[in-house]
């Protein structure tokens, strides 16, 4: 028997139990019309990260009797996820935990109570949500947006262009992901000012901050059109209406993978299809994920919320929450898969774990971690970080079971390496009692990545002298122009008058490297990648010695 997420779970539980996956101990139609009545979260993306996480967690509080209802998503960047990989499969999906020991956990995941694809304010997807906000008893919204999705200005300070319309027209018009959300606090104000918390729980420092201020930028915008009054920003100010908590999230999560794929196929599962949307959004009715995770979140709850500890999730104070998650961008887990990613693309290695059984790379990314960030770093005291960065280096990255690829990791360097590695030199460089000249798989890493960057038109060469198509980035296209003057094994003497101002560019780095001892060693490093292929280990052996 070929088993579908649609098939009458009761009907068909001994199948599931051959099949080696996991049902919910619920009814979901019985869930599915509690929170019609009782909605208590909405999480907006609804991409693999909500499924793996977020959905799994919304499960857990329902099997550990906390509450009755599931969780509601939206999508407004990519409706057609809803469409595709919701609503064909009565918004269940399959989770599959990957284990590094090569066994493999697959559980229905069904506490998904209604999923929304909002493109517009005409249809039944805005009108059920709008509906739910006005609900008093919501008590917290969630989102994974992704960072580029909570930008309503350019550098220069005016407004993006598709965030211009929604501005000028109003509440009615906004459908991307800061506006709509305006949108539907605005509705849960003129209900009654019911308070709630808004959480982000995006892959970045201080993200409940930044959540915050683009949700008020937005409101603020919209008062000045005449569209709301000082009455609504006043709700959005107060705490005790609206928090915006902070939170540090983390479990690799990579696009659905053909070989998961056929692995369910194989066990009896139907439903392996991979979506690739009409904006090339990667789904499945599977999401394919590695054991590990943390979720840590600011306890800043104003309409309460039910115990998230015993679904896993860490509940702590800002503090709590601000140490963590810095353990885990600037130290612990995000500088290292940048590090291996960069390099991976330049190696040429097709997957993450291929990247780590490197021992070169190993032995960069242990200096990276434990001698250059674990002495800058603050313990959080809710986990320890010499764990934290064990586990990442011994058995999460290695897992040779998460289909992760360097090319994805790749994606938006440039934004990333301010929080990664900027936090890091910012500390060694205010602290007189560090010594920033210990400081060598940073600047190596930098080298690397402005290594990768020659070429054009985000065509690149790796170390192997094979042709690299570069993951999309909002400044690769600048950064290529101003590193046109070099060229991989050619004459470098211009090098430092091109890459010196690279390297004061604060909104990359943080800090102009040029006042600093690491821009001598990154245009050192980097001349040594440059000067033709087959250098890398070389380069790398040697620094590193």
């Amino acid at each position: 028997m070929v088993l579908h997420l649609t098939d009458d779970l009761n009907a068909t539980k001994d199948e599931w139990a051959k099949a080696g996956i996991k049902l919910p101990a619920f009814d979901p139609a019985a869930v599915r019309a509690n929170t019609v009545e009782h909605p208590y979260w909405v999480h907006f993306g609804a991409g693999n990260l909500f499924r793996a996480v977020h959905a799994a967690i919304a499960q857990d509080l329902i099997e550990a009797g906390e509450t009755k209802s599931g969780v509601i998503v939206a999508e407004t960047f990519d409706a057609d996820i809803v469409d595709e990989a919701y609503t064909p499969f009565d918004d269940r999906c399959l989770q599959v935990v990957l284990k590094s020991d090569g066994s493999v956990d697959n559980r229905l995941i069904a506490s998904v109570a209604a999923a929304y694809g909002v493109r517009n304010h005409e249809d039944d997807a805005w009108k059920g949500l709008a509906g739910v906000f006005r609900n008093p008893e919501l008590q917290f919204a969630t989102v994974t947006i992704t960072e580029k999705g909570y930008a309503l200005t350019d550098p220069a300070g005016d407004v993006l262009p598709w965030i211009e319309p929604e501005v000028e027209n109003g509440p009615d018009s906004a459908v991307s992901a800061m506006g709509a959300i305006t949108a539907l606090l605005l509705e849960r104000f003129k209900a009654g000012a019911f308070p709630i918390a808004m959480v982000s729980t995006d892959n970045f420092s201080q993200n409940g901050d930044r959540f915050g201020a683009a949700i008020r930028q937005f409101a603020q915008l919209w008062k000045e059109k005449g569209f709301v009054g000082q009455d609504f920003l006043d709700y959005l100010n107060d705490e005790s209406k609206v928090s915006f908590p902070l939170s540090m999230i983390d479990r690799i999560t990579p696009n659905p993978a053909e070989s998961v794929s056929k692995q369910l196929e194989a066990a009896g599962f139907g439903d392996t299809q991979i979506i690739h949307t009409a904006k090339r959004t990667n789904v499945a009715p599977f999401a394919n994920t590695e054991e590990t995770w943390y979720l840590v979140i600011e306890d800043k709850f104003p309409n309460g919320r039910p115990a998230l500890e015993k679904a896993g999730v860490y509940v702590a104070d800002r503090a709590t929450v601000n140490d963590a998650d810095e353990m885990k961008v600037t130290t612990c887990l995000n500088p290292l898969h940048t590090a291996l990613a960069t390099f991976g693309v330049l190696l040429g290695y097709q997957s993450m774990s291929a990247t780590i059984a490197d021992p070169d790379l190993k032995k960069l990314v242990e200096r990276l971690g434990y001698v250059e960030g674990l002495p800058v770093v603050t313990d959080p005291k809710i986990f320890s970080p010499k764990e934290f960065l064990r586990q990442v280096i011994e058995v999460r990255v290695p897992n040779p079971n998460i289909p992760d690829t360097p090319a994805r990791i790749s994606t938006d360097t440039s934004q990333k390496i301010p929080v990664r590695y900027g936090v890091t030199i910012k500390k060694y460089v205010e602290d007189p009692s560090k010594d920033i000249n210990v400081l060598t798989a940073i600047p190596l890493v930098i080298a690397g990545w402005l290594r990768l960057l020659l070429g054009e038109n985000g065509l690149a060469t790796n170390d192997n002298g094979d042709s690299v198509a570069l993951s999309p980035d909002p400044r690769l296209k600048d950064l290529q122009d101003k590193l046109a003057p070099l060229s991989l094994g050619g004459d470098l003497a211009k090098a430092d008058e091109v890459i010196k101002p690279i390297l004061a560019d604060t909104t990359i780095f943080g800090t102009d490297l040029n006042t600093t001892p690491l821009a001598a060693k990154v245009l050192d490093y980097f001349k040594q990648f440059a000067a033709g292929t087959g250098t890398v280990h070389a380069v790398l052996e040697k620094a590193l010695a």
